[in-house]
């Protein structure tokens, strides 16, 4: 592909496929975002060292802020906007808010998708091993003890 030019891609977002032209430099991030209007994913460092940005890729967490719109084609992408069934919340969502495990909601998004990967890797045996697999994800509030308790609540109801 030449410079300047665009290609038309499909996106699975959310279970549903998205075809929307984009340049081959557009991030992910940029892509849900601004073409896709989902705006739950943050744009926070834009360098992948804050996390805000992880969105799951083919149930893999992942910093869109890195990676190629163009490059996730054929791939299962969810967003935080994903997440909930209906009107029902993600259990990891509803362990945020018992826990108060956000403040300003900057780095929320990111907190609750790689929460929801931690759980799905098995890595929530202990608090030390959640801070430890959650460390990809900073919070300018100084949430992490909320979030810890909350990442280890929603495990505990994810495995009933």
């Amino acid at each position: 592909m030449a410079p300047g030019e665009s290609a038309e891609i499909t996106l699975s977002v959310n279970g549903l496929d998205r075809v929307l032209t984009v340049e081959p430099r557009v991030t992910l991030l940029d892509a849900l975002r601004e073409r896709l209007g989902l705006t739950g994913t943050k744009k926070g460092c834009d360098r992948g060292e804050c996390g805000a940005c992880t969105v799951l890729v083919d149930g893999e967490r992942v910093k869109a802020c890195l990676t190629l719109a163009v490059m996730r084609q054929g791939s299962d992408i969810t967003t935080v906007e994903g997440l909930a069934d209906g009107d029902r919340l993600h259990p990891v969502q509803e362990a945020f808010i018992r826990h108060d495990a956000f403040q300003c909601g900057a780095c929320t998004s990111g907190q609750v998708m790689s929460a929801v990967a931690c759980i799905r890797e098995g890595h929530t045996g202990s608090a030390a091993e959640i801070r430890e697999w959650m460390s990809g994800n900073l919070c300018r509030c100084a949430c992490y003890q909320n979030i810890v308790a909350a990442v280890a609540d929603a495990a505990r109801e994810v495995r009933r």
